[in-house]
C-alpha cells in the first residue's frame, strides 16, 4: 500500500484511495488543511487477459517496454504448449519481468468448481468462468477412446424443445482461452483418472458453436497446433443444428475438422417443431449448404439423430432420413435420448430403432447406436443444463 498527500481520492497512479489522517492548517504553518489517504494496490482499470494477444502483439508489447522479441516466444509457450495459469511459474523469465507481465496482465483461466464422476466412468465438470458464469464440459471414456464433449457458449439462444441447455438464456459466447481450457482440464483428467491420452473432442456440448465462429476456429487453432495441445484436426468433430450460410464458410475457410448435424427429423413441418431453427433454415437450404461442403472439403457428414415416441418413430420419418441422406456421403449415429422432465420427449421403443437401422441400411447408410453415458449426473446428450 501507498500513503500520500493529496487533495484527491485518488493516486496518481490510478488506486483507489480513502482518508486515513486529516491534519488541521494551524499544524502545517498555512499550508491548509492536509489530507493523507492509504492507496490500496487495486487498479481501477482492468488489466487485459494476455491471452486475448497473438504472438505478434506480444513481442510489439516486449519491444515497447524495452525488452527482447523472443521473450513473446517463451511467454506464449508459456501459456498455450504448457498451459500455465500463473506468471510467477514462467522459470525462464527474470523476477522484475514476471512482476512487469503481472502488472499489466492477467491469465483469466478456468476452474473445476464441481466434478461429478457417473458409475459408469463418465465425468462432468461444472466450469466456472473468470466472470463467475459456469458451463459444462464432460470426459467420457469407451474402451478404445476418452472423448472431451466442449461447450462454446453460456447458455444458448436457439430453443430446441427437446434440450435441457435450451431452457438457458444465452448470457454470452466463450473466449477462445476458455474453450481452451475446458480440452485442457479434460486432458489432465484423462491422465490423472484413466492413465489414457485424450483422444477426441466434439463440440457437443452448451451452446451453438457456429453462432461463436470466431472464437471457436480460434479454440480449435491453438488446439491443433505444435505450439498449443498439438491434437489432430481428424480427431475433432463440430455439431451444429443447421445454419446454413456458416457450414458454407466452413468450407470456404478449408476447415480441416468433421462435421456434425443434429437433424432429429428430415420431414420439414416435424423439424420445424423439433428445432425452431428449421423455420430459417429449412432442410432445402441445408442440403445446400451440405451439398457445398461437400463440393470443398470431400469429407462426409455425420447425422445426430434421437427417434422419440410418438413423434419421428414411424417409417415414413426413417424413410425421409434415408432419402436425406443420399445428399451427400454420410452416416448416422441414433442416439439414446435422455429425458429432461416428465414432458412429451420419450424414448423410442427398439423396435422404432431397429425400423430406422434396416430402412437405412437397405439404403446403404452406415448407422450407428449410441448409447447414453453419464446419465446418472446428468452429462448424457441433451442434458447440460447447470444442475451440478
Amino acid at each position: 500500500m501507498i500513503f500520500l498527500r493529496s487533495s484527491k481520492k485518488k493516486c496518481h497512479v490510478g488506486f483507489n484511495a480513502r482518508v486515513i489522517l486529516r491534519i488541521p492548517s494551524f499544524f502545517n504553518s498555512g499550508l491548509g488543511d492536509s489530507i493523507f489517504y492509504i492507496c490500496r494496490m487495486n487498479s481501477t482499470v482492468d488489466k487485459t487477459d494476455i491471452r486475448a494477444l497473438n504472438k505478434a502483439q506480444l513481442k510489439e508489447w516486449f519491444v515497447a517496454h524495452n525488452e527482447k522479441p523472443f521473450r513473446a516466444q517463451q511467454v506464449y509457450e508459456w501459456l498455450w504448449q504448457k498451459s500455465l495459469k500463473n506468471f510467477d511459474d514462467m522459470t525462464n523469465i527474470s523476477l522484475p519481468l514476471r512482476n512487469l507481465l503481472k502488472s499489466h496482465f492477467v491469465i483469466n483461466h478456468i476452474k473445476v468448481d464441481d466434478m461429478q464422476r457417473s458409475e459408469d466412468g463418465t465425468i462432468k465438470n461444472a466450469v466456472k468462468l473468470h466472470d463467475g458464469r459456469i458451463v459444462e464440459s464432460v470426459l467420457i471414456p469407451t474402451d478404445k477412446r476418452i472423448t472431451a464433449c466442449i461447450s462454446s457458449q453460456v447458455g444458448c439462444s436457439l430453443d430446441c424443445t427437446f434440450c435441457a441447455t435450451a431452457r438457458l438464456k444465452r448470457m454470452r459466447n466463450l473466449n477462445p482461452d476458455e474453450i481452451y481450457d475446458q480440452v485442457v482440464t479434460i486432458k489432465q483428467q484423462a491422465d490423472e483418472f484413466f492413465n489414457r491420452p485424450l483422444t477426441n473432442i466434439v463440440f457437443m456440448g452448451m451452446g451453438e458453436p457456429l453462432l461463436n465462429y470466431k472464437n471457436v476456429l480460434e479454440a480449435i487453432g491453438k488446439i491443433t497446433h505444435d505450439e498449443g495441445l498439438g491434437m489432430s484436426a481428424k480427431r475433432i468433430t463440430l455439431s451444429t443444428v443447421g445454419v446454413t450460410k456458416l457450414i458454407k464458410k466452413l468450407a470456404d475457410d478449408e476447415v480441416k475438422f468433421n462435421l456434425a448435424v443434429s437433424l432429429h427429423s428430415a420431414i420439414d413441418e416435424k423439424r420445424s417443431k423439433l428445432m425452431p431453427i428449421n423455420e430459417t433454415n429449412t432442410l432445402d437450404e441445408l442440403a445446400d449448404a451440405l451439398r457445398y461442403w461437400y463440393s470443398k472439403t470431400k469429407r462426409k457428414v455425420t447425422y445426430e439423430y434421437v427417434v422419440w415416441e410418438g413423434i419421428n418413430d414411424k417409417r415414413e420419418d426413417a424413410e425421409a432420413l434415408a432419402k436425406f441422406c443420399q445428399i451427400i456421403p454420410s452416416k448416422v449415429n441414433l442416439i439414446e435420448y435422455n429425458p429432461i422432465d416428465d414432458g412429451p420427449y420419450q424414448q423410442a421403443s427398439p423396435a422404432a430403432i431397429a425400423l430406422y437401422e434396416r430402412i437405412l441400411g437397405a439404403h446403404d447408410v452406415v448407422v450407428n447406436v449410441r448409447r447414453s453415458r453419464g446419465k446418472d449426473i446428468d452429462a448424457a446428450c441433451g442434458q447440460l443444463a447447470n444442475k451440478s
